[in-house]
């Protein structure tokens, strides 16, 4: 029989899938269905066990919420391997995700997941660390979602001048698509950039 997580492992599991985004704590509060004092507390024994603890992460107060993220000690370490080259190439998810960012930049990871029917956050996060993409601003209203648009590492990577170089999305494509959103971006995508 499975064993029901403690509020400290939904938390942390959340603060996780939440990824660059956050968490905020309302939404914490109506997931855990308990109140607003109770996870305060719990998230603040949270930063002083991964403070105690030798590990290399921590939690972040975000404007009425919290985020996930790197022990500062560690961003020599996190820098090296940013800027270290990677041979491997890219999978298919974060190759569909780089699609939509190119075709709809500046876009948010709600709006890459709507287009891709999935989650995204490790095609995401595979992306920024291979410096393809960056955030470019925020959107607006609740959460203020980060928008992300790709980098001049993008053009080099891709071997393209700009995003003129891209195939134009016709009405028609949209429309023949049937919804398949993703498949359309990322066969266009795939036409223009994969044979280079």
């Amino acid at each position: 029989m499975p064993v029901k997580p403690t509020m400290k492992a939904i938390i942390e599991g959340l603060l996780y899938v939440a990824g660059d985004e956050g968490i905020l704590l309302a939404q914490l509060e109506q997931i855990l269905e308990t109140d607003q004092s109770t996870i305060r507390q719990t998230i603040e024994e949270m930063k002083v066990s991964y403070e105690n603890q030798d590990c290399g992460i921590t939690i972040i107060d975000r404007p009425e919420g919290y985020q996930l993220v790197t022990k500062p000690s560690l961003a020599s370490y996190i820098k090296k391997y940013v800027q270290t080259p990677v041979s491997a190439s890219l999978s298919q998810a974060a190759l569909e995700t780089i699609a939509i960012i190119a075709y709809r930049m500046p876009i948010s990871r709600i709006d890459i997941e709507d287009i891709r029917g999935v989650k995204s956050e490790k095609a995401l996060q595979t992306l920024v660390s291979r410096g393809l993409i960056k955030e470019v601003g925020r959107a607006e209203g609740t959460g203020r979602a980060i928008l992300y648009g790709v980098t001049n590492q993008f053009f080099t990577y891709f071997g393209l001048q700009s995003l003129e170089d891209l195939p134009p999305l016709s009405q028609q494509d949209f429309e023949e698509s049937e919804g398949e959103e993703s498949d359309l971006f990322y066969d266009q995508f795939k036409r223009t950039v994969m044979d280079l």
